[in-house]
């Protein structure tokens, strides 16, 4: 390995080269469990469950009535209010009250600790302490019983921040273990197969849930089984990663415990003043903070859309997230091949022009007609992890060398902190026309704009300001 005075560079061995990116990759294989099984599918169906239950027990005990519709179903959202740190709320808003405080959170959390990671020679120990952190959150959610969903509450916060803070420091390994001709395909790879791992755990999760009769366990202990099974899986494919990647950084200082925290703020400070002076990064970075919140809501409101206004079952849509699994793994291999030969800049552009297409066609989808709405999920699977892998890899070229964690925050807090614009929007344009067909349509902005952003930035010369070389293909 050898080094310049700027930055960490990938070993000059092609195989030793590989050997660490196969490990990198793993990384997205083990964490995409914590999002796909933890956070969208289970954690959402389970937490305002027991919250619930908890406030029905209070009920029971003190009256009045419990929070029930007419028809003896659950309703989460009357009668049945919980308390934490002295405020009072529904049940059924805990889930969304709790993932606002995980992103706030996060917020705080990131950027410093890209600073100590980009200062640090041990880039793997951070990389495995939070893996290892969110991984035990959620293997410990298998104890958030009846009556515990204030543990509950507090595993998830832990969780959110092991996924953030070990994502930053994961990506920042790209520049380590690529060159420049290397990182659109390896960056595709990798969250291709992430989507594979994130795939396979929950279609296994899911086939155990579904059958938990026959393996005489209760729903509620099915769901924290799968809760044990994905903090298990997400740390112990950790491992490999740890074992394969090595340390690339040069020694940055000699600072050792609490001055180490002190050295990574001042570092933070300097990088956010410094920053100023890439306008071209910051104007690629606004605009893929923009397209990127319009793929994030159409994947978060689709099961909504989905089931209020298509009237599917929730059979349909667990399938629909299998669908969307499998097929990204097949779209971001896809996109890495076609970006080695028009470049990335350009797949994200054509990739965009697709998700413009899929969300018009969610418009035309008739009630009941599921062919039609794994077709669509099957075009958001297509392009929902190249899209994203590209943009990741692109990014890696407009970022000075040796501050890609710090880097790498600014992107997930920024992704993180405009993410409420496109719910916002879809709630709005529902609320006022009383149809989610409507809302649906109206994201088609977030890809227009975005679109035309991504066109404007002459990434070639973003590539140059930021003093790193040029891909072959851009």
């Amino acid at each position: 390995m050898s080094t310049l005075p700027h930055g960490p560079v990938p070993a000059t061995d092609p195989r030793e080269r590989k050997r660490e990116q196969r490990g990198w990759y793993f990384y997205d294989w083990a964490n995409s469990t914590f999002f796909t099984s933890v956070i969208t599918v289970f954690g959402a169906l389970y937490m305002s469950s027991v919250a619930a239950a908890d406030a029905r027990d209070d009920f029971a005990r003190n009256g009045p009535t419990p929070c029930v519709n007419p028809d003896g179903t659950d309703n989460y959202l009357r009668d049945c209010d919980i308390s934490l740190l002295g405020l009072e709320f529904p049940a059924g808003s805990l889930w969304g009250y709790l993932l606002a405080v995980a992103t706030v959170i996060q917020v705080l959390v990131l950027p410093i600790t890209g600073a100590i990671a980009d200062r640090s020679q041990y880039k793997k120990r951070i990389l495995g302490f939070f893996a290892f952190l969110g991984a035990g959150a959620s293997a410990l959610l298998f104890f958030m019983t009846d009556g515990l969903w204030q543990l509950g509450v507090a595993l998830y916060i832990l969780g959110n921040i092991g996924y953030g803070a070990s994502i930053v420091t994961y990506y920042s390994f790209l520049p380590d273990i690529a060159t420049p001709d290397e990182r659109d395909a390896v960056s595709a790879k990798g969250w291709a197969f992430g989507y594979l791992g994130g795939g396979i755990a929950l279609a296994l999760q899911l086939a155990f849930y579904l059958n938990r009769d026959a393996f005489g366990v209760s729903e509620s202990a099915a769901v924290r089984i799968c809760f044990l099974t994905s903090g298990l899986w997400w740390a112990a494919f950790t491992l490999i990663p740890l074992r394969r990647l090595r340390e690339h950084q040069r020694p940055h200082g000699s600072e050792q415990g609490a001055s180490v925290l002190r050295a990574g703020f001042t570092e933070l400070r300097q990088t956010i003043s410094a920053a100023r002076a890439f306008p071209l990064t910051l104007a690629f970075l606004g605009a893929y903070l923009i397209y990127t919140d319009g793929i994030s809501t159409v994947v978060t409101v689709s099961a909504q859309y989905g089931k209020e206004e298509l009237r599917f079952s929730n059979e349909v849509l667990i399938t629909t997230i299998l669908v969307i699994q499998f097929v990204a793994y097949l779209g971001g291999m896809a996109h890495g091949l076609v970006a080695k030969r028009i470049g990335a800049k350009k797949t994200i552009l054509g990739s965009l022009v697709i998700w413009m297409v899929v969300v018009a066609s969610a418009f035309f989808i008739q009630a009941g007609q599921q062919l039609q709405f794994y077709a669509v999920a099957a075009g958001i699977g297509l392009v929902l992890g190249g899209t994203n892998a590209l943009s990741r890899s692109l990014y890696s070229q407009l970022i000075p060398a040796g501050k890609e964690a710090q880097y790498y925050s600014l992107y997930e807090i920024g992704e993180r902190g405009t993410s409420w614009l496109g719910p916002l929007l879809f709630a709005a344009v529902g609320q006022a026309t009383g149809s989610f067909r409507y809302a649906i349509i109206a994201l088609l902005v977030f890809f227009v704009v975005g679109f035309v952003l991504v066109a404007l930035v002459p990434v070639r010369r973003a590539i140059a300001a930021a003093g790193n070389r040029e891909p072959a293909v851009l």
